[in-house]
């Protein structure tokens, strides 16, 4: 089976690229098609790959500010037509599904990481990368002409999977399409529980310091209840947090990734206060045996079992958050349990699910017969 792995863009480091990492890996004779790439910014082992980019490459400027140019991807993926390929497996959040193949010849399997944000979700999106004024009023008047070349790109796609409920959610509500879910991979072996006589009491947060992800309402809780709460992470939003912090509000900076799991295992519980499409930190913060207080709602709602795992608050406010730190008790969670529950994100789940989805799929196309989903893992059975 002759596979193409194809992802929107190589000029920063996030989730998606370490889903990306992980399907490079499962798969290391795959080209990657993708519009640009940064080979100085992207960590060195990048350059081992098969990497193909597109003309946008060579736009001025384009590796480190690439928003302005949002407006020409969908143009950019919809001139990509990839022949000879067997299976086409795209890990998107921007428009590479966009791109065209031979539907006779070739099943396309969308792993998608969230309809495009700035297409379908553009006032959260502004919010989440801190776009500026004059490109937030170049975007706003292609958007309805954008709607409709990503609903009309998401109707070639063969096949969806979603990451979580939420993203199952939009994939049916903006694209009208079904899709399974298969959870991004976590490394859990990374993160083990520690002795409860090593725990300490403080609350963690370990993140980008940018305003979508409501630190804010950690800060400001703790702040009030006088309640030791560390945060790891750097971003834009440091200062603003820093001058709402009170004295018990410690900022950690950066944190090696050799120093993660130890701060995840002493804490007296993970705190998740924004709302995300999936959410990996509090899976490696469950790997450790610690409970979780999430915000209700996004991806949290399939990583997080209040009363097993932790708890929600159901308003995004200070006063919600605060009510449930004040009367934790951490007593109440068995770490055995909680790090049982996030074994089932395991990148080893991830990979055995991910293998079998693209080979029954293509099974499938070859025989001319229904898609039906036999889940190797949790032994569902489903017609895609």
């Amino acid at each position: 089976m002759k596979l193409a792995l194809v992802h929107d863009w190589l000029n920063q480091v996030g989730g998606a690229e370490d889903v990306l990492a992980t399907l490079v890996e499962m798969y290391p004779q795959s080209p990657i098609y993708t519009s640009i790439y940064a080979p100085d910014i992207m960590p060195d082992f990048y350059r081992q790959w098969d990497i193909r980019t597109q003309w946008l490459d060579h736009m001025p400027g384009i590796h480190r500010h690439h928003q302005p140019y949002l407006p020409l991807y969908p143009l950019a993926w919809g001139g990509l037509d990839l022949q000879g390929y067997d299976v086409i497996l795209s890990n998107k959040s921007g428009f590479c599904h966009g791109l065209q193949f031979d539907p006779s010849q070739t099943v396309h399997v969308c792993y998608c990481l969230a309809p495009t944000r700035y297409v379908w979700q553009l006032d959260a999106y502004i919010a989440r990368e801190g776009i500026s004024k004059p490109i937030e009023m170049a975007l706003r008047p292609v958007v309805n002409w954008l709607k409709r070349w990503d609903y009309e790109a998401a109707q070639r796609v063969t096949h969806f999977i979603a990451i979580s409920t939420e993203i199952q959610e939009r994939i049916r509500t903006y694209y009208d399409r079904d899709s399974v879910i298969i959870y991004p991979p976590v490394e859990t072996a990374r993160f083990q529980p520690v002795p409860e006589s090593h725990v300490e009491d403080y609350f963690l947060i370990v993140s980008r310091l940018i305003p979508y992800k409501r630190i804010d309402l950690a800060v400001q809780a703790a702040t009030r209840l006088g309640l030791p709460l560390k945060i790891g992470g750097k971003g834009r939003d440091m200062e603003r947090l820093r001058a709402m912090a009170g004295p018990t509000v410690e900022f950690l900076g950066y944190v090696p990734d050799e120093d993660l799991p130890g701060l995840m295992a002493r804490a007296k519980a993970f705190i998740f206060p924004g709302l995300e499409d999936f959410g990996i930190t509090p899976v490696q913060a469950e790997a450790a045996g610690r409970p979780v207080i999430a915000y209700k709602g996004g991806g949290a709602l399939d990583t997080v079992l209040p009363g097993i795992t932790g708890e929600f608050f159901d308003e995004m406010t200070v006063d919600a958050l605060a009510d449930v730190m004040m009367d934790f008790d951490v007593s109440k969670y068995d770490p055995a349990v909680i790090r049982r529950h996030a074994l089932q994100f395991d990148r080893n789940v991830f990979d055995e699910q991910i293998r079998a989805f693209v080979a029954q799929s293509w099974q499938a196309h070859q025989s001319g017969g229904p898609f039906i989903w036999q889940d190797p893992v949790n032994q569902d059975v489903s017609v895609i």
